[in-house]
Parts: structure tokens; C-alpha cells; sequence
């Protein structure tokens, strides 16, 4: 009890400021309907209550289990099992991410169905397998992180030239949106399962860092591969804003219930069968390990479930209209309140707190935790107020933001220590947490409606990339000052 109740405390420190941020538009810039206020104070609640029992689950059953396979793959200590693991459990861990099933919905219905949320969901988990199994071989064999950080964005850089803007913000939005709360723990406990095949210790903690930036280039590759062999002519992408006006206020949750209940079902059945095999083959845990495990499974399915309905009835609606009224109204407004979102949105991360954590552990108490969330707080608000910028200014393209971004990025992998690049790289996922991946998209997509000359579907998504970029140069620019104090120190302690 005392676990769950630490979850939910985590997940309203999440989900509240947002909910504040909506009360006080409603009562002075853009006042909603009642019924339609309503639904998205349930859908709050349903998100909170949803998410912290998702939570409360993922460490109760899935983590365990990435634990599990992580040694067992590491205990067979060849190759061939490694790469096959990597394929896929990185598939099956992918296709049950929440984040990922959201901006597929999201995509599918901006598109009208020509992108369907299922392709989607299945083209970026085969691309998160094909990079864990890269991750793996590249902790097996200690590969530098700048090597292969510069070989997979070089591939694609490559595949971006021939890439449709439809599908180019796409692609980068679902790195962003796949590394989220359910892929990121059970990613890293895989991680120590495989760095634990080094022998030296400082290999091996090094080596645990770095596997969820890495498996976040897989989905960019997939959907722009997508796109090329695709070879779908132009898709013009629609918002749609006439919101559903029942009487009822429970009647949008119970009708999209059923589907989200199957969806999840499916979503979490291969990691439920592959737990009973490996069970009875290879685990054999005591009983009572094995029901806590079955009974997180369990608590990951409903808190889905809760999640994602209360998302699709009552959160994505008011944020695509809040941003439509804004936009409409004022663009100098809409591009400030972007940044009061971003800045908001980071600061409540959990995940974030204990990303600040690590890296003040780790550097010993050189760089503090408020420093770090001060330098990530500045840099995601920025992210979100120049993404909803580019949205109405039709001269801004997004390549214009991720390409000397991403370049820079690279370029400091050569300058930082490795330790700080993992950490930088894994921290994208990080901060484009749940709601970057729900209101925050949905806001940006109803400034895109309103925006004129703006397709949906080419600058309505974007907005996760974005924040997503945002860690790798912020952390990564600290690692370099605290590398160049750290020398500076050395060479004042020996003179």
C-alpha cells in the first residue's frame, strides 16, 4: 500500500499542474463547455488513477521480468540468443507501451485512417527490436557510444532526404513517445542483466546507460523507411474539432472502454506468455514470486486500460481546442502559454526527479540535481514554445530545429564522457513523458488546425521530438563543463 501510495502521489504531482493550467484558461481566455470541462476533470482523474497503478505494476511484474530475461540472455553468453532476444523482447515490450499507442490514435484519426494506428504501432516496435539488439551487441563488445550514436543518426539523416514531410515528424515524434513508462524500466533492467557479461565493473556501469537512447533512433529509421517504401502520395491531415455533445458524462469513457480493454489485452498477452514459459523452463521462482509477478501483470493491464480511456475521452479534446481557441485568437498568447506548458510539464516528471538524482549521485555532489532540472526545465519550455512557434510561421520547418540540433548533439558525444552521454541520450525519453505524448500533442494539433497554411499532419506533430532533443544537449553541455572543471580542478590540486 505504501508503494502504490507513493505512485499516486508521484503521478498527481504529474498531472495536476496541467489540470491547473486548464482551470485557469477556462475561467479567463478560453472558457469550455460545461459538459466538455467536465469530461476532462474525469479524464484527470482516470489518468491519475490509471497511472499509478500502471506504475505500481510495471515495478511489481514487468521490471522483474526484464531482470529475469536480462540474466538469462547474459548466463547463455552467445551471440546468436543475444540478438534474438534483443529482436524480441524489443518488439513485445514496445507494442504494450502506452505513449506509443496514444500517438498512433492520434496519428490514425488525424490522418483519417490512411496511417492506421496499428502499422504504426507495429513498424516502431520492430524498429525498437532491431535497435535493442544493436544496444546489446554494442555492451557485449564495449563499443564507444559516440561510434554508434554517429552511425545510427548518419543512417538517419540518410533516410530523412527521401522522406515525406508527412511522415518525417511523425517518425521523430515516436522515438520520443515509445520510451516511455513501461519500455524505460524494463529496458534498463535488461540492461544491467547484459552489461553484467563485462567483468569490469566500470565497463559494466557504463555500460548500463545508453540502451534507451539507443533503441530511440529505432523508430525514426522504421517510419521513414516506411515512408520510402511506402511511396504514399501526399496526405493532407484534418483536426477534428466537433467534440462529442452527450448529455451523458460517463457515456464517451464506457463506449471506448471495450476496445482500450482489448487493445491492452493483446498488447500485454506475449509478455505474459514468454513470464509462464520462462517459468517453467528457466525461472523457477517460488510460488509466491511468481503470483507477485502474475498480480503486477495484473495491475500493468488495468492501470492501461484506466490510462489510455481516460486520455482518449476526456484529455485530448480540450487540449486540441484550447490550442484551436488560442491560436485563434492570439499567437504571441499561444507560443507563451507552449512554454509555461513545457516548463511545467518537465518539472512534474517524476522520472525526471530521479534522472536529477542519478546524475548528482554520480557526479558525487559536483553537479547539483537543481542546476540539472533548472537547465531541463528552461530547455523543454523553450522546446514546446519554438515547436508551437514553427507551427504558425510557415517559413519554420522542423528540420530547421532537429537538424543542427541532432548535429550538435552528435558532435559532443566526441567532447562529454561517455557516462554523461548515456545519460543524456537515455534522458530524452525521460522528459517527453505522458503528457508531452497526450495534452501537449493534442495542443500543438489544434494550433495546427487553426494555424493557416499549416497541414495537421506535417506541423501538428513534432512537439515530442523536440522536447525529446532537449536532454542530449542540455545534459550532455553540463558532462562538458563538469569534464573541463574537473580538469581544472586537477591541474590547481597537483600545481
Amino acid at each position: 500500500m505504501n508503494a502504490l501510495s507513493s505512485k499516486f502521489k508521484e503521478v498527481i504531482s504529474t498531472v495536476l499542474p496541467i489540470t491547473i493550467i486548464v482551470l485557469i484558461l477556462h475561467f479567463t481566455i478560453t472558457p469550455l463547455e460545461t459538459p466538455l470541462l467536465l469530461r476532462f476533470l474525469l479524464g484527470a482523474f482516470l489518468i491519475t488513477i490509471g497511472l499509478a497503478i500502471f506504475l505500481f505494476g510495471v515495478d511489481l511484474g514487468i521490471t522483474p521480468i526484464g531482470s529475469l530475461l536480462g540474466e538469462t540472455v547474459a548466463k547463455t553468453n552467445k551471440l546468436t540468443v543475444i540478438i534474438l532476444a534483443g529482436l524480441l523482447l524489443g518488439f513485445m515490450i514496445s507494442i504494450a507501451e502506452p505513449d506509443l499507442h496514444v500517438l498512433a490514435g492520434q496519428v490514425d484519426m488525424v490522418s483519417a485512417g490512411q496511417i492506421p494506428k496499428a502499422v504504426i504501432v507495429v513498424v516502431v516496435s520492430l524498429g525498437i527490436a532491431l535497435m535493442l539488439a544493436v544496444g546489446f551487441l554494442r555492451t557485449v563488445y564495449n563499443l564507444a557510444l559516440s561510434k554508434v550514436f554517429t552511425l545510427a543518426y548518419a543512417v538517419i539523416f540518410l533516410l530523412s532526404l527521401f522522406t515525406s514531410a508527412e511522415f518525417l515528424a511523425i517518425a521523430f515524434d515516436s522515438s520520443g513517445a515509445t520510451t516511455g513508462a513501461l519500455t524505460v524500466p524494463f529496458v534498463l533492467a535488461l540492461a544491467l542483466g547484459i552489461s553484467s557479461l563485462n567483468k569490469d565493473s566500470l565497463v559494466s556501469e557504463s555500460g548500463s546507460f545508453g540502451l534507451v537512447g539507443i533503441i530511440s533512433s529505432g523508430p525514426i529509421m522504421a517510419v521513414t523507411l516506411m515512408s520510402i517504401l511506402s511511396k504514399t502520395d501526399r496526405i493532407v491531415g484534418s483536426l477534428e474539432l466537433q467534440l462529442t455533445q452527450s448529455p451523458s458524462l460517463l457515456a464517451p469513457f464506457l463506449i471506448i472502454l471495450p476496445s482500450n480493454s482489448w487493445d491492452a489485452f493483446i498488447a500485454l498477452l506475449p509478455l505474459l506468455l514468454v513470464f509462464l514459459v520462462g517459468q517453467k523452463l528457466v525461472f523457477k521462482l517460488p510460488k509466491k514470486s511468481a503470483r507477485r509477478v502474475l498480480k503486477g501483470l495484473l495491475y500493468t493491464f488495468i492501470g492501461l486500460v484506466l490510462f489510455l480511456t481516460g486520455v482518449q475521452a476526456g484529455f485530448l479534446d480540450v487540449g486540441s481546442l484550447i490550442g484551436y481557441r488560442l491560436a485563434s485568437s492570439s499567437r504571441p498568447l499561444v507560443v507563451m502559454i507552449g512554454l509555461v506548458l513545457g516548463l511545467v510539464t518537465v518539472l512534474a516528471e517524476p522520472a525526471v526527479h530521479v534522472l536529477t538524482n542519478q546524475i548528482e549521485e554520480v557526479t558525487s555532489g559536483y553537479v547539483k540535481r537543481k542546476v540539472v532540472l533548472f537547465a531541463l526545465s528552461i530547455g523543454v519550455g523553450l522546446a514546446v514554445a519554438l515547436s508551437i512557434l514553427r507551427i504558425v510561421t510557415p517559413a519554420i520547418q522542423l528540420w530547421h530545429y532537429l537538424l543542427p540540433g541532432f548535429f550538435l548533439a552528435i558532435v559532443l558525444t566526441y567532447f562529454v564522457p561517455e557516462l554523461f552521454v548515456g545519460i543524456a541520450f537515455d534522458a530524452g525519453g525521460v522528459a517527453s513523458g505522458p503528457m508531452t505524448a497526450t495534452f501537449i500533442l493534442a495542443f500543438a494539433q489544434g494550433v495546427a488546425e487553426a494555424a493557416e497554411g499549416a497541414n495537421v499532419l506535417i506541423d501538428g506533430f513534432g512537439v515530442i521530438a523536440m522536447v525529446a532533443l532537449t536532454p542530449l544537449l542540455t545534459l550532455q553541455l553540463l558532462g562538458y563543463l563538469y569534464k573541463v572543471k574537473s580538469t581544472e580542478g586537477g591541474v590547481k590540486a597537483n600545481g
